[in-house]
């Protein structure tokens, strides 16, 4: 098994004996979750390491880790090093022992002792409960075994270990069912459906998390949700759960089953308030504690999720952070008046894909209140404000979350509003500037995850953090879901007065290993390194292999090796391991070559038979010239392609896509050149090379420009005379520029050789998925033109090897037998995640 975060020892025995030469007072904390671990961190700030021996027990064994991000672990968008917290060597550096993976079962706190599932008995002066929460498995006929534990197939969502385990599990599923349509329960149906599974969500309650939002915003979420290609089901429960050996299905009490072989119960949670119970300590929802944290026992604190204060308990980790000030103030003796109070709590946050903040009040309580809603259902967007006594008491942003700086201020410093309330959601563009970082209070947060407030930026720049990534590193501003990284670099370029140096690793080609592009692919040829693999353990810090790195350098040694490339199919997006475009739906998209747009009687005749033996939903002519098969099954991918016979077109990869091309000069009466046929030579030439992102191109036969060349990546224009125009750089779909003229030659072949440089300086130069239109503006026209026109360099026949070599590698995967599997899972059958449509042919 592999230990979060770094070794694990500490399970031994402690010394139960009293140390006479150690003077200080013993210091436990039941707990090694978010809470726990901020505490004594805050203890450790305000020099407690000289007060206490300070021990902590965690039931997991594991050092301390983001839960918040366990989400993007399961999409497989971040990897478990990346969410650790303090690993077990940050415990053993700063003298604190950690004692992972041994579970408190009570305490005495007569004789101050906290009584360990491996029979020990740990003595405490102070001791703070920091159990947290579990996963609630509502009440169903057939979850458990008879053992207790979940039928297999079943899972929460609240550890890391349950968060291995269901990735452990995706690959041999198909089908999931999740419980519970809260914040865990949408980020981890949108995580299951990005691995390729069927997902239906089932929600107890008559909208889409609930507890944050209203019933119209709840509403707006699940149009949104569900245009993900999620069923959702609502305002129902799930009775039972079918299955002896393994979940096979859910029951819901109308009757309906609903078929899975995964089941992820995000049904809410509850207080980890068993050691309490057993122990004595007055438990209500909650460890109840009063204002400095303290339960009824005057030495035992308890903080986090597993604390009622005044009536309340928070699922939030906010308050988590503010109970761990307040009592490290206590127990310290920085502040020992210090109180807590309650938290006004506010969520900025992204739910599986949509951006949503809420704080304070979601809906009117009193008759006087003001409400202010602007819905746009079909844009996604509900934004609300509730106003009392001219101050904001709460705000809920659906779909847009501009306003939540400007709003949270105004909710943290109750700062009077305008008359005009719109203003509060919209900006009117009357001139009048928004509040800014300068005017926010020391004490605002910015960072929910990880309680991280403006004061506590602007003190890592006082420190000497001259870069956004070191002021995340010090503070863990901007390391939870990251939806707070804007407003972060805003106060810290602030605090630095502009002066803020650039992050090194802003320059890595990949984020696993640094180094940038050119030192990256000279160490790569110098080493010899032709698997994904051996760059980590070659150049990466500690041969780590990080999963966001992996596509990128794959990607690069394609670029740099050709047919001499070691493949690794985990270091591959699913559109190149299965040679497809996969869907929303989950099924994919099946592009034949048709170069230059020009296509035969037999291919068309062969294409609509395909398309009726495979029951292909739609068929439809694409943008660039082809025709798309929509809504094929993977399983039917490789006797799709061997029944069509033709090449891939290639709509799928990080690759030269098509060659648009207009009718050109055979048939068009304004036409200078002939388009199609060189359009035609230019696909045939740069088929299926490899590059840093997609690559799209055009040949127009005049300047009309009906192929819209001006505005492709490379786009040739006939200007008459045997002279062809090439311009680069050229965009037209979120960003449109028009590309910038490279040069003007004087033959067909010139554009071959001209066009073939521009690509292989791009794809030796470019950052990882950075388009030309973004590559062109920074590297500079004229730098460009200097390269691969006018050879001022002298590279430019290095430029035509290099790109020869990845030509001569090309092999078309559908071609021959097409690609052996790579696995036996590589074509398995995936089943759609929403009706296919039926389109009706007329």
């Amino acid at each position: 098994m592999t230990v979060l975060g770094g070794r694990l020892d500490g399970l031994t025995s402690l010394r139960m004996d009293d140390d006479d030469l150690d003077p200080r007072a013993r210091l436990v904390v039941v707990g090694n979750g978010m809470a726990g671990a901020r505490l004594v961190e805050e203890v450790l700030e305000r020099g407690g390491g000289e007060q206490f021996r300070i021990t902590v027990l965690g039931d997991e064994p594991h050092g301390n880790y983001n839960r918040i991000m366990l989400s993007p672990v399961l999409a497989g968008e971040t990897s478990e090093d990346e969410i650790v917290l303090n690993s077990h060597d940050w415990y053993a550096d700063n003298g604190v022992q950690l004692r992972a993976g041994v579970r408190v079962e009570r305490l005495d706190t007569a004789a101050k002792l906290a009584h360990t599932s491996d029979g020990t008995a740990v003595p405490y002066d102070h001791l703070v409960l920091a159990t947290g929460s579990y996963s609630f498995v509502p009440p169903m006929t057939g979850v458990r075994r008879e053992d207790g534990s979940l039928l297999p197939g079943v899972y929460g969502f609240r550890t890391i270990d349950e968060t291995r385990a269901m990735l452990d599990a995706v690959g041999r599923c198909r089908r999931a069912v999740v419980l519970g349509g809260g914040l865990l329960g949408l980020e981890a149906a949108r995580a299951l459906q990005g691995h390729g599974l069927q997902v239906q969500l089932v929600h107890a309650m008559p909208w889409l998390m609930n507890a944050q939002l209203d019933a119209e915003a709840g509403a707006i979420l699940k149009r949104s949700v569900e245009s993900l290609g999620i069923t959702v089901h609502l305002d129902v429960l799930a009775t039972e759960v079918l299955g002896d050996g393994h979940v096979e299905g859910v029951l819901l009490k109308d009757g309906r089953r609903l078929d899975c072989d995964l089941l992820v119960v995000a049904a809410g949670v509850r207080p980890h308030t068993d050691v309490a119970v057993r122990s004595g300590l007055e438990v209500e929802r909650g460890v109840v504690v009063d204002d400095q944290l303290r339960t009824d026992d005057p030495d035992v604190y308890a903080i986090g999720e597993c604390a009622q204060h005044r009536g309340s308990v928070y699922g939030l980790v906010a308050p988590a952070w503010e109970h761990a000030t307040v009592l490290a103030d206590v127990l310290t003796g920085a502040d020992p008046t210090a109180e807590y109070h309650g938290s006004r709590t506010a969520t900025k946050l992204k739910v599986a894909g949509v951006d949503v903040a809420t704080m304070g009040l979601t809906t009117p309580e009193r008759d006087s209140d003001e409400f202010l809603v602007i819905s746009e259902p079909r844009r996604g967007v509900h934004l609300s404000v509730v106003v009392r006594d001219d101050r904001l008491v709460g705000a809920t942003l659906l779909g847009d979350t501009r306003k939540v700086a400007y709003l949270t201020q105004a909710l943290d410093r109750g700062s009077p509003l305008p008359e005009e309330r719109i203003r509060l959601l919209v900006d009117l563009s009357d001139g009048r500037e928004e509040v800014g970082v300068a005017d926010m209070p020391a004490d605002s947060q910015v960072c929910n995850c990880n309680g991280v407030t403006k004061g506590a930026i602007c003190g890592a720049v006082a420190d000497g953090c001259s870069s956004v990534g070191a002021v995340m590193d010090r503070t863990r501003a901007g390391k939870g879901c990251g939806s707070c990284k804007a407003l972060v670099k805003q106060v810290v370029e602030w605090a630095a007065d502009g002066d803020v140096a650039e992050d090194p690793a802003a320059s890595y080609y990949v984020p696993g290993v640094p180094l940038a592009k050119p030192d990256l692919v000279a160490a790569i040829r110098e080493r010899d390194l032709r698997s994904v693999s051996d760059v980590f353990a070659a150049l990466a810090p500690g041969g780590k292999e990080d999963a966001r790195s992996k596509m990128g350098l794959t990607s690069l040694l394609k670029t740099v090796w050709g047919v001499d490339f070691l493949p690794e199919k985990d270091g591959e997006f699913i559109n190149d391991r299965v040679h497809a475009n996969i869907q929303r739906d989950g099924t994919f998209s099946v592009v034949p070559q048709m170069k230059g747009g020009v296509t035969t009687p037999a291919q068309l005749r062969r294409i609509a038979d395909v398309a009726e033996q495979y029951e292909v939903p739609m068929v439809k002519v694409t943008g660039g010239q082809r025709i798309d098969l929509l809504g094929v099954r993977k399983e039917d991918l490789p006797a799709m392609w061997a029944d069509l016979g033709m090449p891939s077109g290639y709509a799928y990869g990080k690759t030269m896509r098509t060659v648009k091309t207009c009718v050109g000069s055979d048939f068009c009466r304004f036409g200078l050149g002939d388009s199609t046929a060189l359009g035609i030579a230019m696909e045939t030439r740069f088929q299926g090379i490899e590059s840093p992102a997609k690559i799209k191109m055009a040949v127009v036969g005049c300047p009309r420009n009906c192929a819209e060349a001006y505005v492709k990546d490379v786009g040739v224009v006939a200007v008459g005379s045997d002279r062809w125009e090439v311009y680069v750089g050229g965009a037209a779909g979120a960003s449109v520029r028009k590309g910038d003229l490279l040069a003007t030659v004087g033959s067909p072949e010139e554009v071959l050789t001209l066009a073939g440089r521009f690509v292989q300086y791009y794809r030796e130069n470019a950052n990882w998925l950075e388009r030309t239109y973004d590559f062109v503006p920074r590297v500079g026209l004229e730098r460009i033109r200097s390269v691969v026109v006018e050879d001022a360099e002298g590279t430019c026949a290095d430029l035509d090897a290099a790109l020869q070599r990845s030509i001569d590698a090309y092999t078309d995967p559908w071609g021959q037998d097409g690609p052996e599997p790579a696995t036996p899972g590589q074509f398995r059958p995936a089943l759609p995640l929403l009706p296919l449509p039926q389109v009706p042919v007329r």
